[in-house]
């Protein structure tokens, strides 16, 4: 994949020049656009796309005084970031893009007061994986909520001489998955001054994941000597080993895992009611307010936001085995309907009576630009700690923790 992307990356640098109006220049930190520009660059011969990769293009974009004509990434959605774009109403009011084709939720998100800023490119959502040999124990086919996964693995749970041989889970395996707890029981982490969240929800997720973890792995310290016995290998080989039931993943990860593991591991969805929260950082793309090369920017955009398009771009992943390692479309679920509900299946056959409920997916909300960092620096930790300890006054809060890194890093 690398060598690829090398080759279309020096392809449109040489066959591009910046400051010729055919000539759009777009800004990403996916590397999956190298694959897609150089081919929409040798589609046709009238407009080139130039690629820049970037970290963090919406700081970049902040930052700098040269200005993409398009930008695509995660982070895009924060309020210092939509005042550099424009609205992209005009391809749905001529009829080049059609709004029922792109899921609808996930369009909204990229929808402000009555405009839409930001196209929807990908998504993923968590998803929690076991050995096929136990799928007939669970009752659902689609999703898994917490209580079921709380159940079955209590049931699963084997000991011998007062130290556990198998566990069935634990939410103290992953830190994403204290995350995933606390917005499925509407913390509502969002963009703020600086942050904003319900605290009362908090408290009540931390205090289940508490309850959940002594009630159905006995301690906290039970679960950590477990763990350091156990985890030197790779949370899904301890799965096909049956030393644990379950583990919680995104769906990027797991379709990528090796064919042959993937061929013995099941999923559900993980929902609690009818939501499936959607990894927050689902892919969106925007065109700025400076970019000079519009006709060739639209051109891209009519061109990639297509059926066909993206069925070409998963046969060309296939034949050259960028599948191995990037999941679909820009590394997750396409947002166009058709090409995740009709096509995926026929890539990816592990989806056949697996497909996402549309009902039940819930995009995260606008987060700042910055939210990586902060979450894995203070959001995480801080979650972790309180997994352990719900209700020890001498935890400092997280407020005070957010300012003193805002303080130190802004």
């Amino acid at each position: 994949m690398r060598i690829l992307i090398l080759f279309f990356v020096v392809f449109s640098f040489f066959s591009c020049s910046s400051g010729n109006d055919t000539v759009a220049v777009l800004w990403t930190d996916k590397s999956e656009f190298a694959f897609y520009c150089g081919y929409f660059n040798t589609a046709q011969d009238k407009y080139k796309i130039e690629i820049q990769f970037y970290d963090s293009p919406a700081q970049k974009l902040k930052e700098s005084d040269a200005h993409p004509d398009i930008i695509a990434g995660s982070w895009l959605k924060s309020a210092s970031t939509r005042s550099l774009i424009k609205p992209l109403d005009n391809f749905f009011q001529d009829g080049t893009l059609s709004k029922n084709d792109f899921y609808s939720r996930l369009l909204s998100i990229g929808n402000f007061d009555e405009k839409q800023y930001l196209l929807p490119v990908s998504f993923n959502a968590p998803v929690v994986i076991f050995s096929r040999s136990n799928a007939d124990l669970l009752s659902n086919p689609f999703i898994i909520s917490f209580d079921e996964m709380k159940e079955l693995g209590i049931n699963y749970n084997t000991s011998t001489k007062g130290e556990y041989t198998k566990m069935g889970f634990s939410p103290l395996w992953d830190d994403n998955f204290l995350f995933l707890a606390a917005e499925l029981m509407d913390v509502s982490f969002r963009e703020g001054e600086p942050l904003e969240w319900d605290n009362e929800s908090l408290e009540k997720a931390m205090n289940y994941i508490y309850d959940w973890i002594i009630e159905a792995n006995g301690s906290i310290q039970a679960v950590e000597d477990f763990t350091f016995k156990y985890f030197s290998s790779p949370l899904a080989k301890l799965v096909l080993a049956q030393r644990i039931f379950f583990s919680s993943t995104g769906s990027d990860s797991y379709f990528t895992l090796e064919e042959d593991q993937r061929n013995k591991i099941d999923f559900r969805w993980l929902a609690e009611g009818d939501n499936i929260l959607l990894d927050e950082r689902s892919v969106y793309l925007g065109l700025t307010k400076k970019g000079r090369a519009a006709n060739a920017a639209n051109a891209f955009i009519e061109w990639f936001f297509n059926d066909d398009t993206q069925r070409f771009l998963l046969e060309e992943s296939r034949k050259y085995r960028i599948m191995d390692t990037s999941f679909g479309i820009c590394g997750g679920f396409s947002s166009l309907r058709m090409v995740t509900e009709k096509l995926f299946p026929q890539f990816y056959p592990n989806l056949l009576g697996h497909m996402l409920p549309e009902d039940f997916l819930s995009p995260s909300n606008v987060l700042p630009e910055d939210w990586p960092i902060l979450k894995e620096r203070v959001i995480l930790p801080y979650l972790r700690e309180r997994a352990k300890k719900p209700n020890d006054d001498a935890i400092y809060p997280l407020d005070k923790r957010i300012l003193d890194w805002i303080r130190v890093n802004r």
